[in-house]
């Protein structure tokens, strides 16, 4: 097998044979008709993937839970999955697909508006059986009403500017020449040039000296198309930037198609390899492979009849982290045979749970179900036992997509419901549910964990589903959140010099403080949080402790404010090792 053969993404595969290498008419005059299309946003979606780790790399904040890229990618996969059997060659009928696809495989905030461009393009070139470049660029400047529309406080320096700007001189140039060559060529330039600028459009991006990563995305998508309209191939064009891409990134559809094995999950910690070998080797022993890393850390997902193979072979380069293997046809069926006759088990992130089960749902009957997003056994349970009704496997590097969202909300009995996101990068998603269905959801936009708890509890099983969601947000934002780490990268944020591998703490998603010490950035991150001031700290302890490291430290916490209430919970979540809760 050859390494280009091997790295073929779902997408790549999907796709019709030599789809990647297809001549698409491309001179002044010259359209294109469903099939064209679909051929040329297939190509894009496999440059797409290829560049996943250096888009992953733009994290703002040094946090290992970057994951543009990964999102960006899926979301693109799931768009060109949901097209790839049409036989239709009408623009509009390819176009409306894409655009469905993309919003049910919609995963984080980037996904979500890239869902929203392609939606946009759509409704740009409604009712065109064929496309020229003019039709193209018509369609590229209707994405950007759309994709403004969806975010409820719009912010230039972002993915939304780089759209804007790409799509005015895509227009601009399809009026000196009727060619696609000409108008992919001047729209990715200037979406290039557009990122460039986003540094001086946003001060977090010019302190942490990164551009946009959601915009990068979105550059890489129209240089993708350009590069494949004009004859490159893809497979033999070298990426540029921070490593090379991911393998095979895939999402929730494949799972459903019936491609079932063990989902194994893990971190590689070390040094002394080259990321290309090992992202080969692991990736040759299953399928629907994302890896992604360095020469020092590798994270990997693969869907594999041969775990044991697998971690036998990271084993052997270094130290393993985070494993999780899940059953995928045992939870296939599971869900399957409950869902026919009672709605014990929701559909689930593959791979994110430890047990191989998916989220359970509470036996109780309430008039309004509460959903929310975790990560971790130990949080889980903490919010069954709060009273949530359903448990989404999700947050941090593992956002769920609006179609599993949407599967949960569905599967519930309940036809009023109440959906905690519990991650600003899923909020978005979220939101995107309530269009999806007939029963009434609300979004209480919890952005943080500790949030979410605060506000299950707030839930009034007498109240209307509108006044429970007003009490509940009322109750998350007066939650104080804090949340303990390591960084992945050097970095510059707010003010703060961070080290690779130092510990940092985060203050309601604002990075605050940073040491070697654990304890002492721990100490440090809780009297920012006020919390001498508070009557309950609640610590959740990561998967990284051992249960002796956290109840030390929860004796120590209890000492130093004895006025408060500590509680210690095992909350299992990964790459945090504390998140705090200050009420």
């Amino acid at each position: 097998m050859t390494t280009s053969q091997r790295d073929r993404t779902p997408t790549e595969a999907n796709a019709s044979p030599g789809a990647l290498h297809h001549h698409v008419p491309n001179g002044p005059g010259d359209t294109w008709d469903g099939q064209d299309l679909k051929r040329v946003l297939n190509a894009a979606s496999a440059w797409l993937a290829r560049n996943i780790d250096s888009l992953n790399a733009l994290n703002v904040f040094p946090v290992p839970d970057g994951d543009t890229g990964t999102n960006m990618a899926l979301t693109m996969q799931a768009a060109m999955q949901s097209v790839a059997s049409s036989p239709s060659h009408s623009c509009t009928e390819i176009a409306s697909g894409i655009s469905h696809g993309a919003l049910m495989g919609a995963r984080g905030n980037s996904g979500v508006i890239l869902s929203q461009i392609w939606r946009g393009f759509a409704d740009g070139i409604a009712g065109k059986e064929r496309i020229s470049a003019r039709d193209m660029s018509d369609g590229l400047v209707a994405a950007t009403a759309t994709a403004y529309r969806a975010v409820l406080k719009p912010v230039e320096g972002t993915i939304l500017t780089v759209v804007r700007e790409m799509g005015e001189q895509a227009k601009a140039a399809a009026l000196r020449s009727n060619s696609f060559t000409h108008v992919l060529e001047e729209a990715a330039k200037e979406a290039k040039a557009s990122v460039a600028r986003t540094p001086m459009l946003l001060e977090k991006h010019r302190e942490a000296g990164v551009v946009d990563a959601g915009g990068q995305g979105l550059f890489v998508i129209i240089d993708g198309m350009r590069r494949y309209t004009e004859g490159e191939d893809l497979e033999l064009v070298e990426v540029e930037g921070a490593g090379a891409a991911a393998s095979s990134p895939t999402g929730h559809a494949q799972v459903e198609h019936g491609e079932y094995g063990y989902c194994t999950n893990f971190l590689l910690v070390g040094s002394g390899w080259e990321f290309d070998e090992v992202r080969g080797r692991i990736a040759a022993m299953g399928d629907s492979a994302v890896i992604v890393g360095d020469n020092k850390i590798v994270k990997v997902h693969i869907h594999t009849d041969t775990p044991g193979s697998v971690l036998n072979y990271a084993t052997a380069l270094g130290n393993l982290r985070q494993i999780s293997i899940t059953d995928m046809q045992e939870q296939h069926d599971e869900f399957i045979e409950m869902h026919g006759s009672k709605p014990t088990h929701g559909e689930m992130h593959p791979g994110a749970s430890t047990s191989g089960r998916g989220p359970e749902i509470s036996a109780a009957q309430g008039r309004i179900a509460v959903l929310a997003v975790a990560s971790g056994a130990g949080m889980a349970q903490a919010f069954r036992s709060m009273g949530a009704t359903a448990i989404i496997e999700g947050g941090q590097t593992m956002n769920p997509s609006t179609e599993q969202l949407l599967k949960i909300i569905e599967s519930v009995p309940q036809d009023e419901v109440i959906l905690l996101p519990n991650n600003s990068n899923i909020v978005l998603a979220a939101r995107q549910t309530k269009s999806l269905t007939k029963k009434q959801v609300e979004v209480v936009p919890t952005e943080t964990v500790p949030q979410g708890m605060a506000a299950t509890i707030a839930l009034n099983v007498e109240a209307s589903l509108e006044e429970n969601s007003k009490a509940m947000s009322r109750a998350a934002s007066q939650v104080e959140t804090g949340e303990v780490t390591r960084a992945i990268r050097d970095a510059k944020v707010s003010g703060l010099s961070v080290k690779e591998g130092s510990v940092i703490g985060l203050h309601n998603n604002s990075l605050v403080v940073t040491g070697e010490d654990r304890d002492q950035v721990t100490w440090d991150l809780l009297e920012r949080m006020g919390a001498a001031e508070r009557e309950l700290i609640t610590i959740y302890w990561g998967n990284d402790l051992t249960g002796e490291e956290a109840a030390d430290f929860h004796e120590k916490v209890q000492e130093r404010y004895p006025d408060a209430e500590v509680e210690l919970v095992n909350g299992g979540q990964p790459l945090y090792d504390y998140i705090i809760s200050a009420e």
